[in-house]
């Protein structure tokens, strides 16, 4: 393989859910159509494709100091073992800067965008925004409701049923066990995300003593587990055995095409369906493949999602992509080829002869 990585662009349809959150669901301004695009981090998505995985996850160290004198917990950074014997570490990177210690640091082979709309007027957040209500009224003896005084806006003591009921009386007002939550708001349309792969570093950790990647008590260990000695084009590294590369080869390309965001998503589920997969070794050509474009014989501002099938890229396209672009003819088993393309890809690279 002449380009060492491989770029894919993956095209999804969300309706009426949540990515992520942050005052309602996150979203950035687009300046040229002054939308609001709703987006999943690419942290979130890189997150959702680790657990995909389904494989073991290293344990992370989180660490809190408590100051004696002001009795007040402050967390720190949380630590990982820096260890790419467990598939998130290889895979996901890591770093551990820690007072009085070597300081080591991986960079994740996974290059993954944020999921945003395919196009400003493709997909966004939904309007009107929703209110919405946590409603337990339908029990209310059950349920405990409990009302302090407030005095100098602290908190006082709490009533008695015999001052609540006199103070309900008097004030003509009730107390529903109920809350209301304004203002929510929700994604829906169609999105597009990007991952690139590089496959010089996928499998292979670095030895290098001044911008290390392992601690040498993890170094010894790979060693004895079977890493092999080897070097990539930065220098000397440990590449990770055969056998194992064959078990996380499958898996990471079912969980790359296959990945769902699980959070925030309890009572706003989308199926967040593939519509169509790219897979090529020209970023370029994945950007033509799966495109919006804008419609210049329209009063107002219009755009279409294409399939371009004459881009120099794989192109993997459900039937689902009948429902939202025209002319497009898509099959079942789109994406177990898909899953299949990738696996061909990164076991075809020589990792033990680069150089």
């Amino acid at each position: 393989m002449d380009n060492p990585f491989i770029y894919l662009r993956g095209l999804r349809h969300a309706e009426h859910t949540v990515f992520g959150v942050n005052d309602g669901q996150k979203y950035y301004f687009d300046p040229q159509f002054g939308r609001r695009m709703a987006y999943s981090s690419g942290q979130q998505v890189k997150r959702s494709v680790i657990e995909a995985l389904n494989m073991p996850f290293a344990a992370i160290t989180f660490n809190w100091e408590i100051d004696k004198k002001e009795n007040k917990a402050n967390q720190k950074e949380p630590h990982s073992p820096c260890d790419p014997s467990f598939t998130d570490q290889l895979l996901g990177g890591y770093m551990k800067a820690e007072s009085g210690s070597m300081t080591v640091k991986r960079r994740s082979p996974l290059s993954v965008s944020a999921m945003r709309p395919l196009h400003p007027l493709l997909g966004g957040i939904e309007s009107p925004t929703e209110n919405i209500t946590f409603d337990r009224t339908s029990h209310p003896e059950h349920h405990t409701v409990k009302v302090y005084w407030m005095e100098n806006k602290k908190r006082g003591g709490e009533l008695s049923k015999e001052e609540l009921d006199e103070w309900l009386t008097t004030n003509s007002r009730s107390l529903p066990n109920r809350a209301f939550i304004q203002d929510q708001t929700r994604a829906s349309g169609l999105f597009v995300y990007d991952i690139a792969i590089d496959l010089r570093t996928l499998f292979c950790v670095s030895t290098n003593k001044l911008e290390p990647e392992l601690y040498p008590e993890i170094e010894a260990k790979l060693r004895k587990e079977g890493w092999i000695e080897g070097k990539n084009i930065f220098g000397n590294c440990l590449i990770c055995p055969k056998e194992k590369r064959e078990e996380i080869i499958p898996a990471l390309a079912k969980a790359i095409i296959n990945w769902r965001i699980t959070s925030n998503q309890a009572r706003t589920f989308s199926l967040m369906e593939t519509v169509a997969i790219a897979i090529s070794n020209d970023a370029n050509q994945i950007a033509y493949a799966i495109r919006g474009d804008l419609k210049d014989n329209t009063e107002r501002p219009d755009a279409k999602p294409v399939i371009d099938e004459t881009a120099h890229a794989d192109i993997f396209i459900t039937p689902i992509a009948n429902s939202y672009i025209a002319g497009s003819i898509g099959s079942v088993d789109a994406l177990k080829k898909a899953e299949n393309k990738l696996i061909e890809l990164i076991s075809s690279f020589d990792y033990e002869n680069q150089l």
